[in-house]
């Protein structure tokens, strides 16, 4: 049947669906941006630069990603949204243009012990999918083969409705790949007992030494009412029975005055309040009890597979599932692409793409049983990206905080490559980033600044590459810029060294770590440099360690509480007035009666979200009215820690108010950068790079020989390499042997000694491929750094 001709008009040659071509964001002043007005073009790349703190994050993830899930999480209904994260509006009078925001930030992933690598994409459930169908001998359905599922067996009467038919089932029974020994953790614990209690005591006299397990509070009327033992007899006297009703009892229901309540032995109750959790996210007393009480070992029963024997016996080509998760991702996806069986073509092509990703990410030599918890916050970022990378989304708004991060410059490229196919997808994606490779390569720029904290949260420039280039912005001056090699190198006092280091990919590695100097490691992503650093070179008195592990800390957190630095302001304060020190801390006496010292009311709204509202009590100051009539200096408490750390190391420096112990911190803090930060100000809300120079600024004070540090110019803005080069350099000149796991060229050709690692990662990597002076290796380009570098410095 031939096609009707049209008789309609043309149709216009815009369409007004086509106008919405921007994101318009217009007065914006979270946290330290002043009225910010932008407009961002839509499937284009736009990268956002700037000194650490000029209000990038701020602009990009508290504003407009912040709104774009606010407006998504809205509509749900009330009862979803209450299992939702809460986002508060942000301060910002109109935003305009906004699309699907999808973030992929460097937040560590879950550090739980059952979270890999394989389990955090979809390649763990593919590949259970793989296996229930083609293993041999065949032992059960995909959740036989996940070590997450237990296997369960049942007896009793089920009833099963199917229509109008009702059977009875006697028995039921769930296969399941879990280890019954390790429960899926690969490792098992033991515990300790001595840490427990001290058997000479009895209950009633303290016998017990676990954190919170007082005889004075709630489980002392348990112990003392539960009639499983005399509370008043020494455990050493305790019979058999008695000992194992104190340590391993199952949850028993008792009655204590009159109360419902469950008495439970230590051990299992300690197991689930306290060694089933992320020992990092624990406060600092109780991992300390958990790391003198528990001992770990590999799992003998799995060897660390995690794995049911069922599941490991079960083989596809003589390949058990524990052995495919072990292999590195490139090699696991060289196996699944010479299976080609056709019954489930659609799911190896899938699971192929999903691998294919991982190594064009970058990532190939990471294995998928590997701890989530272990990945670097670069690593975790870019595993992210793989769900992202084969979706069919588009026209959304991907988000990404520092993609280059512990990147050599070697795999940058490949960083871009892929930013530029998700944008070429018809997608908008914003970049916060310091790399010139990457601000290369943008559409579109903003640069905020010109300064950080109060001195920043302005938009300085924006438009191309180009005309960054050409303007007069700290970003614009420095773009161009390229450390020169040294024309004379120091001379080492020393070597530590290092021999047969096989921690993870190393292969038995030798090698002599100068010391009196500043030394570098190098090599691509993967290639060993943190196994060597970290894993080899003995953590003892004399070694102090700054790596990429997250800062913990509340919203009560803060630079003053975290550096120790509020102790002797609060001595100050308390000796200057004659009262307790306890009265100027806002975790302690001094705190507003209405917040509780937070500065904050949080109010639960049930199903809907919860809203936070500064306190009308004390007006955000955290303290009460009474406390703040006492003066230092002319100052009150809540004005002191609303000072940045320039203005107080002024204040406490001279004067009236000068207090040495807390001017030798503050000297520190703005010696790494951060004097913009203000005293005050929730650990929450740093970044990356400056909680890493926050851990530098406290590390410095101890009295270590060597210093080692793990990529210390991660969110450094190329305008404070300068300084943290400087800041290196003061640290060896005072005696100190500096080693630094780092990336970023100026680095390398700012350093005395170079090791480099590879020549690729994985299996491919572990060996020592160079060692001598930056000059050495750019005459002789005989390595990827080599090559990388002698450009960086033509």
């Amino acid at each position: 049947m031939s096609k009707a001709p049209r008789t309609d008009p043309q149709a216009p040659a815009s369409h007004a669906a086509d106008s919405h071509e921007l994101i318009r964001v217009h007065g914006a002043r979270e946290n330290n941006l002043k009225d910010v007005s932008v407009e961002i073009p839509k499937r284009r790349l736009t990268v956002f630069t700037g000194v650490s703190g000029s209000g990038k994050s701020s602009l990009v993830f508290a504003t407009i990603a912040a709104e774009s899930q606010r407006l998504i999480n809205e509509t749900y209904s009330a009862f979803v949204q209450g299992f939702m994260p809460t986002l508060a509006r942000p301060e910002v009078d109109v935003l305009d243009g906004l699309t699907t925001a999808i973030i992929v930030d460097q937040q560590r992933m879950g550090a739980d012990p059952r979270s890999t690598v394989g389990t955090a994409t979809d390649a763990n459930a593919m590949l259970r999918i793989l296996f229930s169908r083609l293993g041999e001998p065949h032992i059960g359905p995909p959740g036989a083969y996940a070590f997450n599922v237990p296997s369960v067996q049942a007896s009793g009467a089920i009833t099963v409705e199917r229509g109008t038919k009702r059977t009875e089932k006697a028995t039921f029974s769930r296969t399941g790949g879990m280890c019954p020994r390790c429960e899926g953790r690969g490792r098992v614990s033991d515990i300790d007992l001595t840490q427990l209690y001290d058997d000479s005591k009895s209950l009633n006299e303290g016998a017990l030494t676990i954190p919170g397990y007082s005889m004075d509070g709630w489980y002392g009327r348990i112990f003392s009412g539960c009639g499983f033992f005399d509370p008043d007899k020494p455990i050493r006297r305790f019979t058999e029975r008695e000992l194992n009703d104190l340590l391993r009892k199952e949850p028993t229901k008792i009655k204590v005055d009159g109360i419902n309540l469950t008495y439970e032995g230590l051990i299992p109750r300690i197991q689930k309040s306290m060694l089933s959790k992320d020992i990092d996210a624990l406060q600092p007393h109780i991992r300390a009890f958990v790391e003198r009480v528990v001992t770990f070992a590999v799992c003998p029963e799995c060897d660390g597979t995690r794995l049911s024997e069922g599941a490991r016996s079960s083989k596809i080509e003589g390949i058990s599932i524990a052995d495919a998760c072990v292999m590195e991702i490139r090699d696991l996806a060289e196996w699944v692409r010479g299976l080609g069986e056709p019954s489930v073509a659609p799911l190896l092509a899938k699971l192929q793409h999903t691998l294919d990703s991982f190594v064009e990410i970058g990532l190939g030599y990471l294995a998928l049983d590997r701890p989530s918890g272990t990945l670097s916050g670069g690593e975790a970022q870019r595993v992210k990206m793989i769900r992202h990378l084969g979706s069919a989304l588009t026209d959304v708004t991907y988000v990404f905080d520092e993609p280059t991060a512990g990147l050599h410059p070697h795999d940058v490229q490949r960083m871009n490559d892929l930013l530029l196919r998700l944008r070429d997808k018809g997608n908008t994606v914003l970049v916060v980033e310091h790399k010139p490779e990457l601000i290369a390569i943008a559409d579109h720029v903003v640069d905020l600044g010109p300064g950080a904290g109060t001195g920043g949260g302005t938009v300085c420039f924006e438009g191309t590459v180009e005309g960054l280039r050409g303007s007069d912005t700290v970003t614009g001056r420095h773009l161009d810029d390229r450390s020169a090699l040294k024309e004379t190198v120091r001379t080492p006092t020393g070597a530590l060294k290092i021999r047969g280091a096989s921690v993870n990919n190393l292969t038995g590695v030798d090698v002599d770590v100068p010391l009196g100097v500043l030394t570098v490691v190098t090599g691509v992503a993967g290639s060993g440099k943190s196994s060597l650093v970290h894993g080899s070179i003995p953590a003892d008195e004399g070694v102090v360690s700054v790596d990429q592990s997250p800062i913990r800390g509340s919203r009560r957190s803060n630079p003053a509480t975290y550096t120790g630095l509020l102790e002797p302001i609060r001595k100050a304060f308390a000796k200057a007035n004659s009262v307790k020190p306890a009265l100027f801390s806002a975790n302690s006496e001094g705190a507003c009666p209405a917040c509780n010292g937070a500065g904050v009311i949080f109010t639960d709204l049930a199903m809907m979200a919860g809203v936070s509202s500064p306190c009308e009590d004390c007006e955000g100051k955290r303290f009460q009215p009474s406390v703040l009539e006492y003066t230092f200096g002319g100052r009150d408490i809540s004005e002191v820690l609303a000072m940045p750390v320039s203005e107080a190391e002024e204040f406490f420096g001279a004067g009236e108010a000068r207090t040495p112990a807390a001017h030798r911190i503050l000297t520190r803090l703005a010696d790494v950068g951060l004097g913009y930060l203000t005293l005050g100000q929730p650990l929450t809300t740093l970044s990356g790079g400056e909680r890493q120079r926050l851990k530098l600024a406290t590390h410095m004070a101890e009295k270590g020989g060597v210093y080692v540090l793990d990529e210390p110019t991660a969110g450094l803005h190329l305008a404070d390499v300068e300084q943290l080069l400087g800041l290196l350099d003061r640290l060896v000149d005072s005696g100190k042997s500096v080693i630094v796991v780092e990336h970023h060229q100026a680095v390398m050709a700012h350093a005395d000694w170079i090791i480099d690692l590879g020549p690729g990662a994985g299996h491919d990597g572990g060996r020592i491929v160079f060692e001598g002076t930056p000059a050495d290796l750019v005459a002789a380009r005989s390595t990827r750094t080599g090559e990388h570098l002698a450009a960086y410095v033509a």
